[in-house]
């Protein structure tokens, strides 16, 4: 399995910290010192976290030089849908002529992460192209006066071509789950569990709710867990890997892993200062824009590793062949 293309989307949309400093009574300084972030982008009327996806999907495709009709399987990962019922990836599917099947993978932040190595496992089955797209819109399920997801979240999209070739790019992985932190991060209404009433849409139901210590001790832990197993079963150190690229949480988190695991800020691809906690397209869209850059060259070990609400966590350790910018 290799990467052939890949491409992203990002609203025209920008909210500053400062503008969220004002909005909640707090200072700039404390926003970007706390999460690391100067800014971010939210969708605008018409855009959906479907519409994010077909963009991002389109250019991962027109870098690959294939159309829809050449992708044999399509996965979408978002904790947003763009309604309940059907799956996001239904109408990215239609949007981009994809002749193959899809499905769409839930497993909040992580669900790239996930998605790429449900990717991996099926090329070993069916050697054709799949495409692989995190999209998410958390600005739409913020309640505003919530200060502490407000300051964090951010929409955008990211994708990447997948296709089959003589050399697997994927060296290790690996993937988990802690049910028992269920609550760490949530949606309360809108399910089985909690169906829509008029008495949840009143009391705010419909809105995520974060405890921001709980996510922030075992984001760390479960993350510096999975790049460990990842690097053991490589039989790496850390001190190979030549990028690693983390789910775009808060910069406070990110460092914690670091320097958990012995990784360093020369490895480091980070762009949450630009766009925030885009939640499944972060780690897509950092990954493209180091592509972008030249950052990332044939050769280099890659690694990826995110967390998200449920809780769920996960990595994957690259050798990125011949594709670059």
């Amino acid at each position: 399995m290799q990467i052939t293309g890949w491409g992203t989307s990002l609203p025209e949309k920008i909210v500053s910290s400062v503008e969220l400093a004002e909005r909640f009574g707090i200072d700039e300084d404390w926003i970007v010192s706390r999460c690391g972030i100067n800014e971010r982008r939210y969708v605008q009327d018409g855009q959906t976290t479907a519409s994010l996806a077909i963009e991002a999907g389109q250019r991962a495709l027109d870098k690959a030089g294939l159309t829809g009709a050449d992708i044999a399987h399509l996965i979408v990962a978002t904790a947003t849908p763009e309604q309940p019922s059907p799956a996001t990836s239904a109408f990215v599917h239609h949007e981009l002529g994809v002749s193959g099947s899809a499905h769409d993978v839930n497993a909040e932040c992580s669900g790239f992460v996930y998605g790429l190595i449900f990717a991996a496992a099926m090329m070993k089955m069916d050697p054709r192209p799949i495409l692989l797209i995190g999209s998410d819109t958390h600005s739409l399920t913020v309640n505003p006066a919530d200060r502490d997801l407000g300051i964090l979240v951010g929409d955008g999209a990211g994708a990447v071509v997948l296709t089959p070739g003589e050399d697997d790019w994927v060296l290790s992985w690996d993937l988990g789950a802690d049910g028992a932190r269920a609550s760490s991060l949530k949606v309360l209404a809108g399910g089985s569990r909690m169906p829509t009433t008029e008495e949840t849409v009143r009391d705010g139901l419909h809105y995520a709710k974060i405890n921001g210590n709980e996510i922030y001790l075992n984001a760390v832990r479960y993350t510096v867990g999975t790049v460990r197993n990842t690097m053991e079963k490589a039989g790496l150190s850390v001190s190979d890997v030549d990028h690693v690229v983390p789910h775009q949480a808060n910069i406070r988190i990110i460092n914690s892993i670091l320097n958990h695991t012995g990784l360093t800020q020369d490895q480091l691809v980070t762009n949450i200062h630009k766009y925030g906690n885009t939640a499944s397209a972060s780690i897509p869209i950092a990954l493209a824009e180091a592509l972008d850059d030249g950052r990332i060259t044939a050769g280099d070990l890659v690694m990826l590793a995110g967390f998200g609400a449920g809780m769920t966590w996960g990595s994957v350790l690259l050798r990125w062949g011949g594709e670059t910018a």
